[in-house]
């Protein structure tokens, strides 16, 4: 049975080299999403009280202090110990599987989600009311876009989001390379040859 495009990419990343570049890309752009969330969020905090709202660009660019007990643009308020424990095992996830990837690209969706999930984690973990059940902190506000309140790291989340369907869709594998659709690649090697089919045996003239 003819394996998916991805897994033949999942299968020569495993058996490759760990590529230093790719890594370090990953853990720079990780790195500086979450320095600029948690900073962002220290401003907000330190600066406004909460609830406050300030337009930045009248309707279409506003802050707007909440605490967010649930998850990316106030979803599901009240189940922030079952986010948190999702967090930790993205978290986890990512750093095990970060040694598989060799491709820039990639490299900068797995960074952007580190850095994401890690930003709100922190929040979760260290703010109020508790250990594991903290509220984080949202901020921007975007009326003439979505209804929802939103912070850096949720950015970070969707940015990467958006990448991994983008390069999924290419066809562009862990290693940098463009898969080969198997669709693509029966039909070549059915196809009959040219060469072979275009040969006629030499009839004998002779009575």
């Amino acid at each position: 049975m003819p394996r998916s495009p991805a897994s033949r990419a999942l299968a020569r990343s495993a058996g490759a080299k760990v590529s230093p570049g790719a890594l370090l890309v990953l853990a720079v752009v990780a790195l500086g999403a979450y320095a600029l969330d948690q900073f962002s969020k220290f401003l907000v905090v330190t600066n406004l009280t909460e609830g406050d709202v300030v337009r930045v660009l009248d309707d279409v660019l506003q802050l707007h202090f909440v605490r967010n007990p649930g998850a990316a643009f106030s979803l599901a308020s009240g189940m922030t110990w079952i986010f948190s424990i999702i967090a930790t095992g993205v978290v986890a996830f990512i750093v095990w599987f970060a040694g598989r990837i060799r491709s820039i690209a990639w490299s900068l969706v797995f960074g952007l989600l580190l850095g994401g999930v890690l930003g709100n984690l922190t929040d979760r973990l260290l703010r109020e009311p508790g250990f594991g059940l903290g509220h984080v902190v949202d901020f921007i506000s975007t009326p003439w876009m979505i209804p929802a309140i939103y912070n850096i790291a949720d950015i970070c989340i969707v940015s990467s989001m958006i990448l991994f369907m983008i390069l999924t869709i290419r066809g562009i594998g862990l290693d940098g390379k463009r898969t080969e659709s198997p669709r693509g690649k029966s039909a070549e090697d059915s196809a009959p040859d040219e060469t072979s089919a275009g040969a006629r045996p030499a009839r004998s003239e002779s009575a």
